[in-house]
């Protein structure tokens, strides 16, 4: 490979000499022989044929010299302003090839190459760095769907193994059947909540926008949970304006309500309360889920909608940390906002504000 490099490397050196040296040949022979022409004007001189042949071989002379002489500077400059730097950008590339996203190119002076060789480099630092943050999230995502994974397996397994022995009771042989198919929903909604994520992510889910009632779509989704809240007994408090239109994605926007208000009733324990507003202006419908449970730190606030991150460990079995990155996502792909406020016995709320349909178009 070196040597092909060496080859090329020649042979370019060959081509620029030439086309310096027809440059030049052609630049000085022009100025010579206007020169002589109209020095020979000026003095009345006619130049004879020995006189001629001297000048003509003088000039040869000249123009091989100068050629030659223009081609190394211009080598010299090549080497400082471009090779250098393609050379620190080849290495940089090949070192990304193997694996190795820490790589970082040193800036080099303004005044010792091309202004767009500045450009190349500031532009390759940040993919480095954009491939590093990637890289890091594959690495962290792959290591906790691993661990996510193992304990549905896990407590398959066992139950599996439990409901092999011959003197089982018909009541023991339920509950374990109730755990093996308890886990085994588990991990198939974990399964789906990481397609839809990584469908999302990749932008292959493109919101198909319809106008509909907010309002009735909240009703909606928060009674699918009446069984959860009349078994714990929690309290329902709504607050629910009429007649708030919103133009986005249905399904997607009932995955934020569906994550939100099971997130509620997971956390909040029995005789609690929970609270869903919404209110709007003329340009936002904001939407407000609020909660009595164990609420949570402003350090657990700051990750919340990272993947499968989960800041009570206590409740991690009913869960496996995927529902508010999904709600994140969303949010984002609707061109929304959410934020989260909570202190640690106080409960949580959570607030989106979307774009809503103006009052005019109602």
């Amino acid at each position: 490979m070196n040597g092909e490099k060496r080859k090329r490397l020649i042979v370019s050196g060959i081509i620029d000499y030439l086309i310096f040296f027809a440059f030049v040949s052609f630049m000085i022979t022009c100025c010579i022989m206007l020169f002589v022409s109209t020095l020979s004007r000026t003095l009345g001189v006619t130049l004879t044929g020995d006189n001629l042949e001297e000048a003509a071989k003088l000039t040869f002379v000249n123009v091989v010299f100068l050629s030659l002489l223009f081609c190394i500077v211009d080598l010299i400059r090549r080497r400082w302003t471009v090779s250098r730097p393609v050379r620190r950008i080849t290495e940089a590339a090949e070192r990304i090839c193997q694996g190795d996203f820490s790589v970082r190119i040193e800036p080099i002076g303004r005044f010792a190459t091309d202004e767009t060789f500045h450009t190349i480099i500031d532009c390759f630092n940040q993919m480095a760095q954009e491939l590093a943050s990637v890289e890091t999230l594959r690495t962290d995502f792959i290591a906790n769907v691993s661990h996510e994974m193992k304990t549905p397996l896990a407590v398959m397994q066992n139950y599996g193994t439990l409901l092999q022995a011959p003197e089982l009771s018909d009541v023991k042989r339920m509950e374990y059947a109730r755990g093996v198919t308890d886990a085994s929903r588990r991990l198939a909604d974990m399964m789906t909540n990481i397609l839809k994520l990584n469908r999302l992510e990749n932008q292959q889910i493109y919101p198909k926008t319809a106008e509909f009632d907010l309002g009735e779509q909240l009703c909606e989704c928060l009674l699918q949970y009446e069984n959860i809240w009349e078994k714990a007994e929690i309290e329902i408090d709504t607050d629910i304006e009429d007649n708030v239109k919103v133009k986005a994605d249905e399904e997607l926007l009932g995955l934020v309500w569906n994550n939100l208000f099971s997130n509620a009733f997971k956390f909040t324990k029995a005789g609690g309360k929970v609270t869903v507003a919404l209110l709007s202006d003329e340009t936002y419908a904001t939407v407000r889920v609020q909660d009595t449970g164990c609420g949570m730190t402003p350090e657990v606030g700051a990750h919340i909608f990272e993947k499968f991150y989960q800041g009570d460990t206590s409740h991690s079995v009913q869960g496996n940390g995927l529902g508010l990155a999904l709600v994140k996502r969303v949010i984002d792909i609707l061109q929304g906002e959410i934020g989260v406020e909570s202190a640690p016995g106080k409960g949580t709320t959570f607030t989106v504000k979307i774009r809503r349909v103006p009052y005019e178009l109602e």
